[in-house]
């Protein structure tokens, strides 16, 4: 039964094959085997990477099994389209172009398995990519909204220095009249007298004008430290909702990207090992000589051919000897009188109904 059944995966005719030797049926066999664990390996490798897109392992297995089958009819139809030829170098450029496409097919299988076994490595390299995209995304929103906290924060700074400013100059205001009423300055009389007076009432005036100020600054101040609290908020709220969107930057191609980063000698003997199981059904038609079958098969087929150059060749003669007899027929009784006397009464009687046609349709016109 599995012997049959690999039959089957190489492509071969069963009636051929059944009636060969059980050493050409071992060579298609393994042909066969190699065949369908080809398409295994491409079912199981796709079924991966479908998964990583799809995230469902239900749809992810479907897929894979569409892709198998497609990968084991593709490769069941190169093998079996392969003919021995007598010079290797002629059965080589019947096989090329199936060598192409058995590498394309190669590494298609192979990279979603390549994505798998250094799927930890690939892990690392996203998450040094996720937590650059995390710093690069903050930037990025922060430059919209860092010259109106700057500006802002400037402002405030500007309001503080005005305060500042004023205490400043009050309380030079109160060493001035302090140090007039202990003599040490001014008219240097101890004493609270006219001009102390004078500089006390300046300064009370400017610590008036400094109370008034504080509290009319406070209020800016306030407001505006409230404005910069709800940028930061509204920086901090689209930071939060785009996160989201680079924690989920981990699909096949950020995979496939994240891979190309890893050295990539190890990808390569994977991609070699899967291009020797691939080439392999091809590769053991090539090398292997000439046997049982295909002395059978090419007999089979050279009866076909002939049998059907046979039937070609006698349509052929009979389309010719018809049209000869035809132009005999026709070339004998072109000249006889009475069918030409005939054809002469018809064309009589079908100009006379043209003519009476014509002559009823104007009469209805007028």
């Amino acid at each position: 039964m599995l012997k049959q059944f690999f039959l089957i995966c190489s492509g071969v005719d069963l009636h051929l094959i059944d009636n060969c030797s059980n050493g050409e049926q071992n060579k298609y066999v393994g042909i066969g085997a190699t065949v369908f664990f080809t398409a295994l390996m491409a079912t199981i490798a796709s079924s991966y990477a479908l998964f990583t897109v799809f995230d469902n392992i239900f749809t992810a297995i479907f897929f894979g099994c569409v892709w198998g089958l497609l990968i084991f009819n593709l490769d069941r139809f190169i093998v079996s389209t392969i003919r021995k030829k007598e010079k290797f170098s002629s059965e080589f450029l019947q096989a090329l172009p199936r060598l192409i496409l058995a590498m394309i097919i190669a590494i298609v299988i192979s990279k979603p398995l390549e994505l798998k076994i250094f799927e930890k490595e690939i892990n690392q390299v996203l998450l040094e990519e996720k937590n650059q995209m995390t710093l690069n995304n903050k930037q990025q929103i922060a430059q919209q909204f860092t010259p109106e906290i700057e500006k802002t924060q400037s402002e405030i700074n500007k309001l503080k220095e005005e305060i500042n400013t004023k205490e400043n100059e009050v309380n030079n205001l109160y060493n001035t009249y302090i140090a007039e009423a202990e003599g040490r300055k001014g008219t240097k009389r101890v004493g609270k007298g006219p001009v102390y007076k004078e500089k006390r009432k300046k300064h009370d005036k400017a610590l008036a004008d400094l109370n008034s100020l504080k509290e009319e600054n406070s209020k800016k101040i306030t407001q505006k430290e409230e404005a910069i609290s709800t940028l930061l908020n509204q920086q901090k709220n689209i930071e939060t909702s785009t996160q989201p969107i680079i924690n989920n930057v981990d699909g096949l191609m950020a995979r496939i990207n994240a891979l190309n980063k890893l050295p990539w000698l190890p990808s390569f003997f994977i991609f070699l090992l899967f291009l020797a199981i691939e080439t392999s059904p091809i590769f053991s038609k090539l090398i292997s000589s000439k046997g049982e079958y295909d002395y059978k098969f090419e007999n089979q087929e050279s009866i076909v051919k002939t049998w059907i150059q046979q039937q070609t060749h006698q349509r052929n003669i009979l389309l010719k000897t018809d049209t000869d007899l035809n132009d005999k027929v026709y070339s004998d009784i072109k000249d006889e009188e009475e069918l030409y006397k005939y054809k002469q009464k018809i064309a009589r009687d079908l100009l006379k109904l043209q003519a009476d046609t014509f002559y009823k349709n104007q009469q209805k016109i007028l």
